[in-house]
């Protein structure tokens, strides 16, 4: 009986380590940050694709990125799309429109895309609309770029700007 039980709990340490299976990264990933903020997040490319309003539908939550959900890192309490945001990390989602985006601050983290955004959005801590604008120039991949006072979002020839103070 000991023999059968030291087997059982070996096998679940074994399951509970060894079991869960890492989901492939299929786009490069990047951590930017600045003073007070970091963001890491799959970087995907265009590839000829219409992003915005077909790969990305519009009015659906977007993990805003590739693979896993973009998490981002505020270092001391701030203004996020001029709310206020407590110091920690945050799953970053959005919902993209052809006029504006609607930026979401999440606190349930290692979330794979944006799959089970329904089960976990009682945990949004924040939501806030941002304009979109349109670019001239097609980016051919996701950027995310921080300056002390914003960060911006382009994509395709999409862009959108999320005020920051701190």
């Amino acid at each position: 009986m000991k023999k059968l039980m030291l087997f059982a709990t070996l096998a679940m340490i074994m399951t509970s380590c060894f079991g869960q299976t890492e989901r492939k990264r299929n786009s490069p990933h990047e951590t930017v940050s600045s003073d007070n903020v970091s963001v890491t997040y799959g970087r995907p490319y265009k590839k000829g694709r219409v992003v915005f309003g077909e790969l990305e539908k519009y009015d659906k939550v977007w993990r805003t990125g590739a693979d896993e959900a973009t998490e981002i890192t505020f270092k001391k309490d701030g203004m996020f799309a001029g709310k206020p945001v407590k110091a920690g990390t945050y799953t970053l989602f959005t919902i993209p429109t052809a006029a504006d985006w609607t930026v979401i601050l999440n606190s349930e983290l290692k979330q794979w895309g944006a799959y089970n955004y329904d089960k976990i959005k009682d945990k949004n801590v924040l939501e806030a609309k941002v304009p979109s604008k349109k670019l001239d120039n097609v980016v051919e991949q996701l950027t995310i770029s921080l300056s002390a006072s914003a960060m911006t979002i382009a994509w395709d020839q999409t862009e959108v700007s999320v005020p920051l103070k701190f």
